[in-house]
């Protein structure tokens, strides 16, 4: 902030950008692991053999529960194989 206040980012521009990567970088670790972590649930060795498609649309199922168990399962049921017919 103090940068940005004193007009210091516009004439750093390098060190300005290294600041806001150093910022950002724990929360994108932070979501890559929460990716890797619902994966890992999701892919058991019965599940080892799921395409990519089908894991993406169950990852998002698993990380966005909380929306998921408002809906009518019947409506996530025809969206899906919407799109599963969709690409193949």
């Amino acid at each position: 902030m103090k940068m940005v206040q004193t007009e210091k980012h516009l004439v750093f521009p390098v060190v300005y950008k290294l600041i806001e990567l150093a910022f950002i970088l724990p929360v994108s670790t932070t979501s890559d692991e929460r990716a890797f972590t619902t994966m890992k649930v999701i892919k058991s060795k019965l599940h080892n053999k799921i395409n990519d498609v089908w894991l993406i649309d169950l990852m998002i199922c698993y990380t966005e529960r909380e929306i998921f168990t408002s809906l009518n399962d019947v409506d996530i049921i025809r969206t899906f194989t919407a799109i599963y017919l969709a690409h193949y």
